[in-house]
């Protein structure tokens, strides 16, 4: 690998951390600031009952902001979410100018309510798994996620807990 490509690397990595930091303090904000104008965000699990890609959110970066803009609005699970992710690989065109990335996830939450019967207040138990598939565009040294993919191994989620992962 180039000098180049390695810092382009180190550049998706650190944006694929920092999103995950800013995530977790709910920092929807500061997240998008890591996205482009033109951002692409999905979650999808597949369904081998059905043979096909089930679809939890698409959107784009405006209709995310709407979404996030009413998350104080809206009746949720406020037991906070951990992610806890490890960049499998990168791969940079031969351009320099885009990247991608698949990460593996895995979230934690701690439950604030023991309102399952097998999970106490205080509790922390697994969330979900999957892996982020992203696409960068580079601009000045950093990278910005033009494309991201939520892919769950994890098919079953909660009312109220269908925000951003």
């Amino acid at each position: 690998m180039s000098a180049n490509a390695t810092k382009i690397a180190d550049a998706v990595k650190d944006t694929i951390y920092r999103s995950c930091l800013l995530l977790d303090d709910e920092k929807w904000g500061d997240f998008l600031e890591l996205c482009e104008e033109d951002f692409q965000y999905a979650i999808k699990a597949y369904s081998p009952e059905i043979k096909y890609d089930m679809t939890y959110f698409r959107g784009d970066r405006k209709e995310l902001k709407t979404m996030l803009d009413m998350l104080p609005k809206h009746n949720t699970d406020h037991s906070p979410l951990k992610r806890h992710v490890t960049v499998y690989t990168v791969d940079v065109d031969e351009d320099g100018k885009t990247a991608t990335a698949v990460t593996s996830l895995v979230v934690y939450q701690n439950m604030l309510d023991g309102i399952n019967s097998h999970v106490d207040a205080g509790e922390n138990h697994l969330f979900l798994i999957g892996k982020y598939i992203d696409k960068f565009r580079m601009e000045n040294g950093r990278a910005k996620f033009f494309e991201r993919e939520v892919r769950l191994d994890t098919r079953r989620l909660d009312k109220g807990t269908h925000w951003v992962i």
